[in-house]
């Protein structure tokens, strides 16, 4: 019934694509597809800066209510990132310390949580990925419904499950899982491309005639 199910996951990004991406940063990869997706920059890291990477577990739920979070951590598989769709409202918190704490011991991979979050203090000090719009130290209602494994949206970005979840400090990406092979080969050319840039930074050959050709090209005649 549409708003209240659980489904299968019925495909994933493998475990090799996963640990391809963890040593590119999410602005290169997010260049490498147009920069046309993203999470929204309200959805900030609220741990201690440890990158996020693994399959998307999608979960939506009533806004300020964590029924379906409870279940999903229970049914998510180590190395999942759990990714709940709350609609942005920030008036009570879906997640908090006790679920963060159960999914470490269940070897989650972290929090996406397009909605709030509290005891901020706690997840600030671990290395626990946990990504939310915001905080409130208002708690969740358990009263449903939900749904589970469905395709999501945070603030435009789909996310279906099984999806690729990248985050950083820069923020997150969802990568489809049919296009990944593709956009990490790419991900892996532009960064070894900054490389060279930074180089040529340091040693003053940067070519920068690439400024006044595109000012050239408005009309900018000075």
């Amino acid at each position: 019934m549409i708003g209240l199910q659980i489904l299968e996951r019925k495909r994933q990004i493998s475990p090799s694509l996963v640990e391809g991406f963890r040593s590119v940063p999410v602005a290169n990869i997010s260049d490498c597809m147009w920069r046309m997706s993203a999470g929204g920059a309200g959805l900030r890291p609220y741990h201690d800066g440890t990158a996020l990477a693994g399959p998307a577990f999608t979960v939506k739920v009533r806004p300020g209510d964590n029924l379906m979070i409870h279940k999903a951590l229970h049914l998510a598989k180590p190395g999942d990132v759990i990714v709940v769709d709350g609609g942005g409202e920030l008036s009570n918190a879906l997640i908090g310390e006790l679920m963060v704490t159960t999914a470490i011991k269940r070897g989650i991979a972290g929090f996406v949580i397009n909605g709030a979050i509290r005891d901020v203090d706690a997840i600030k000090a671990g290395r626990f990925p946990v990504y939310a719009a915001g905080v409130t130290h208002r708690g969740p209602y358990k009263d449903g419904p939900g749904e589970i494994n469905v395709p999501i949206s945070l603030n435009g970005m789909v996310v279906n499950p099984g999806d690729l979840i990248l985050g950083d400090a820069d923020g997150l990406l969802s990568i489809p899982v049919e296009a990944a092979e593709e956009i990490l080969e790419a991900a892996r050319k532009k960064s070894a491309l900054e490389k060279v840039t930074f180089k040529e930074i340091d040693d003053g050959t940067f070519d920068i005639t690439w400024i006044d050709a595109a000012l050239a090209r408005l009309g900018y005649k000075g």
